[in-house]
């Protein structure tokens, strides 16, 4: 396990801060498994369960893994932030770096693919991991509440590879949090891991692909979360492609979502 970024400075109290509400409404976070009194205190958010029902929990699941997510840490000026091509392309270039590179974007635009698809409100979602360009890897709950806007959501991003974990409002339960490499190791042994190219020579019509995967077969969805390029990992049993033209990662995980719930008739 890495270190934390930087040396943890106290945020201002009109700092932006991951337990805020947002408009009162939007930011209210999921806690798992609350007892009776805590759901009165940490009400649930509308369609999305606090925990998957011992039904879903028989059947099985599906796990994204978003490999080269570019949640890169610099101190910029006096602060420290997550580098970004649009804000710090004039640092990145001082510093001989490509901005184009710099895209968190990306793995913020396919969190919200997959924590707001059906599929995951269905609770058939066992877990997502993001792993960055720099090898830190972090598991995200399914039923963490992402912000609406990149702006926050950055100065999350930023809160956990510092403190290596972010916990619920009010509660210890840890949403976010940092852990060890492997990902291979928190997978299911009988899971089939798929990974996404558009340059693989297998393309595929995707509904079509996991109606011939087995029932009782855990799902893993590989997806790369960066501007360019190809994921390469050594752990993916297939290596396929979804359309004739190049996605962008949250598309390419939207029309993943589709097709399992289908499969699994999630309406």
């Amino acid at each position: 396990m890495g270190r934390p970024y930087g040396k943890g400075h106290k945020r201002k109290k009109t700092g932006e801060r991951y337990d805020k509400e947002e408009d009162e409404l939007e930011d209210k976070q999921v806690v798992e498994e609350t007892t009776e009194e805590e759901t009165e205190k940490f009400p649930e958010l509308e369609g999305i369960p606090i925990a998957p029902s011992a039904q879903t929990l028989k059947k099985p699941g599906v796990i994204f893994v978003l490999e080269k997510a570019s949640l890169e840490v610099a101190k910029v000026g006096k602060n420290y932030q997550i580098l970004n091509s649009e804000e710090h392309a004039n640092f990145l270039r001082r510093n001989n770096k490509n901005p184009a590179d710099y895209r968190p974007d990306i793995v913020y635009q396919a969190l919200l693919s997959i924590l707001d698809s059906p599929l995951n409100k269905a609770g058939c979602l066992r877990a997502v991991y993001v792993k960055t360009d720099k090898g830190v890897l972090f598991e995200v709950k399914p039923y963490v509440r992402i912000p609406r806007t990149y702006k926050r959501f950055a100065g999350i991003m930023l809160q956990l590879l510092q403190k290596l974990s972010i916990a619920a409002v009010g509660k210890r339960e840890k949403l976010l949090r940092v852990i060890k490499n492997p990902v291979t190791q928190y997978l299911p042994l009988n899971s089939r891991k798929i990974g996404f190219s558009h340059s693989s020579d297998k393309l595929v019509e995707m509904e079509k692909y996991v109606a011939g995967v087995g029932g009782d077969t855990d799902l893993v969805f590989v997806v790369g979360a960066m501007s360019h390029g190809k994921i390469e990992c050594d752990y993916i049993d297939d290596f396929i492609s979804v359309s004739e033209y190049p996605l962008s990662a949250a598309w390419c995980i939207a029309r993943v979502c589709e097709a399992v719930s289908k499969k699994w008739r999630v309406l």
